[in-house]
């Protein structure tokens, strides 16, 4: 009897078996798995750059606004062929720093010896759109501002076509914070002409700026920003940097009993105790508390744009007085940035 020769089949044409298929798919679930997973911590990695690089950005612009104005408070160099006096009533050397559209030196000068100021907190009259009563004299602080609050701060200064951006045109003028032009003021005072003391018309212009932290609503996202409000024209409260969160400013203040430009910063203060402290508070007015602050700490606290944290302890953050914020609001990053100015225009 013969028997039925069997070929064995090859392994090819058998397929794979449920064994192996079951393994070839594990392997892929795990390559897959991994793929994934580095995507996304590839993409929340360059989110988290991006939102740094934004803060970085955002924090040099509003730091380098305010350091350019604070050094420029209180500039008001003294012109030629003009009287000078001791009695700063009587000298026209310097220009009046602001006022109406006719100002006169003779007998008492009751324009503002201001050159800065500042806040615990806002201004109550921050917004006013008449800076001949209320400028930087004129302004006042919110009751019962406290340091945890932002602060706000007003400078002012003689603006000209060099320290300020310039209108277009024949006739261009400085303009404020928001670029509108500044008006122009004229004021008589005492020149001298050929040796001869005499009256005559001056004009120039004087850029009054404040700046505070302010928040507005687009697409029902608020949105706290580094405001100015200027003196220029119809000027009207502007953002300048957005996400700027806080701003807090120390006062740098030499001693009451110093009368050197150079003198040594004897410590700082926040607003109000620049005119609460003791020895402050000794001096006849205000303009003498601010005129002995020889330098401005400033912090802000910038924030991401977007939420891009993984989870509340990686946003947590360092406040402006160096506490630990172990509770955050949201998962946005937050991150305070600090610069200290010397007052270039001190004048005691």
């Amino acid at each position: 009897m013969t028997r039925k020769q069997h070929t064995p089949r090859s392994r090819h044409g058998a397929g794979f078996s449920l064994i192996e298929l079951l393994v070839s798919l594990a392997i892929g679930l795990i390559i897959m798995v991994a793929a994934i997973s580095a995507y996304v911590g590839s993409a929340g990695a360059s989110r988290m750059s991006d939102a740094q690089s934004r803060m970085n950005e955002d924090a040099q612009a509003a730091l380098g606004i305010l350091a350019q104005q604070i050094r420029m408070a209180g500039n008001n160099p003294d012109q030629p062929n003009r009287v000078g006096n001791a009695n700063p009533a009587l000298s026209s050397l310097r220009n009046p720093v602001y006022g109406t559209t006719s100002l006169t030196l003779a007998g008492t000068n009751t324009t503002s010896q201001l050159s800065m100021r500042g806040c615990d907190g806002t201004f109550t009259n921050i917004n006013s759109t008449n800076t001949t009563t209320t400028g930087i004299d004129a302004l006042t602080c919110v009751a019962g501002g406290t340091n945890t609050v932002p602060d706000s701060i007003a400078v002012s200064y003689e603006a000209d076509r060099f320290n300020t951006i310039p209108t277009g045109g024949t006739s261009s003028l400085p303009t404020d914070c928001l670029g509108n032009k500044l008006p122009v003021v004229t004021a008589t005072v005492s020149t001298i002409v050929a040796g001869t003391a005499s009256s005559a018309d001056v004009t120039y212009t004087v850029a009054d700026n404040r700046y505070y932290i302010g928040t507005a609503s687009v697409a029902n996202v608020v949105t706290p920003s580094l405001y100015c409000k200027g003196n220029g024209g119809a000027s009207v409260q502007m953002p300048m940097v957005e996400n700027i969160e806080t701003l807090q400013l120390r006062y740098g203040t030499v001693s009451t009993a110093s009368t050197a430009t150079t003198a040594t910063v004897a410590g700082y203060l926040h607003a109000t105790e620049v005119l609460t402290e003791t020895s402050m508070a000794l001096l006849a007015n205000d303009a003498e508390r601010w005129a002995k602050v020889a330098t401005v700490r400033i912090c802000v606290l910038v924030r991401s744009e977007n939420p891009v944290a993984p989870n509340a302890a990686s946003a947590q953050y360092t406040d402006c007085a160096g506490n630990l914020v172990d509770n955050p609001p949201d998962l946005r990053l937050r991150r305070a940035y600090t610069t200290t100015v010397v007052l270039r225009n001190r004048r005691l």
